[in-house]
């Protein structure tokens, strides 16, 4: 073994190698690139994965960037979940959403895997609860397609729904659903940021109606 060689073996991981398949670069890549035997970067990079378990997850993130193709799968499936108001089921009757529910799994488990590439995770930051338990990301998606519903149901006019003598379904669902938020409210397990978005899309929502009589808008 050369003086050289020797030297770097002893001073393993050597960061330029270390850097290069953090990239996305492979051993044999990273060898014929800096003209070392393919065994020595091996060394290294086994060095390093030793002294850092999540090195090898960002290496194989890096390494797989979604194509065009994937990238467009994804804008679907946020247009989908958006549109619906709540995410895919997989034993929905219909082929497309059980796809679409598999494809957001998938993602999920990369992401507890440490290995969801940095477009996927952006992309999907824009659904609310995607990357938690099927369940608890359901009740997400639930909660703010009902606050879309109550914002377009005071913009038309309505005064605030009640979940007592109401007068059409819509009302009483949107009249549970409020009447709910502040119950939670007040006994302090609403979220800051849900009572925020409240505080912004529908003014007033802790409130409701003035006793007595129908508030006004």
């Amino acid at each position: 073994m050369s003086p050289i060689m020797d030297r770097l073996l002893r001073k393993a991981p050597y960061p330029e190698w270390v850097l290069m398949h953090r990239l996305g670069l492979g051993r044999d890549r990273i060898a014929a690139l800096v003209r070392t035997p393919p065994a020595t970067v091996g060394y290294h990079l086994r060095v390093a994965r030793r002294q850092e378990p999540s090195f090898k997850a960002a290496h194989r993130a890096a390494g797989a960037a979604p194509s065009a193709a994937a990238v467009a799968r994804m804008e679907e499936v946020i247009a989908w979940v958006t549109a619906a108001g709540r995410l895919p089921r997989g034993r929905s009757d219909d082929q497309a959403e059980r796809s679409m529910e598999a494809w957001i799994r998938q993602r999920r488990s990369e992401a507890a895997a440490g290995t969801l590439h940095p477009s996927y995770r952006d992309g999907l930051a824009r659904i609310p609860g995607w990357d938690t338990n099927a369940r608890k990301a359901a009740d997400e998606a639930r909660w703010h397609a009902r606050l879309a519903e109550l914002r377009r149901y005071r913009a038309e006019g309505n005064v605030w729904p009640r979940h007592q003598k109401y007068a059409t379904e819509q009302e009483h669902t949107l009249g549970v659903w409020i009447h709910v938020q502040r119950q939670k409210f007040r006994e302090g397990t609403l979220s800051p940021d849900k009572a925020a978005q409240l505080d912004t899309e529908v003014p007033g929502w802790l409130q409701g109606r003035s006793r007595g009589r129908a508030s006004r808008r």
